[in-house]
């Protein structure tokens, strides 16, 4: 059975729109794979940046801030 051109032009579409959709399932997957990627890597900087935080407050308290305003004794 031939086609009629019309038929032919609603099958080049649908071919068209097939292929338009197969790429944005493959787009939205690969962009999906780098969020999930990104944000793994901003859980980790969290992380760390909670724990050098941590740090930083048990070293102040540490330190003795006592003596910052006290004249040295040779005065």
């Amino acid at each position: 059975m031939l086609m009629t051109d019309k038929e032919e032009n609603i099958e080049d579409l649908l071919v068209d729109l097939q292929t338009r959709l197969a790429f944005q399932d493959h787009a939205i997957s690969e962009l999906s794979d780098v969020i999930a990627s990104q944000q793994r890597q901003i859980d980790v900087l969290e992380r760390r940046l909670k724990a050098l935080d941590d740090k930083l407050i048990t070293l102040e308290e540490s330190v003795d801030t006592h003596h910052d305003n006290e004249k040295p004794p040779h005065y």
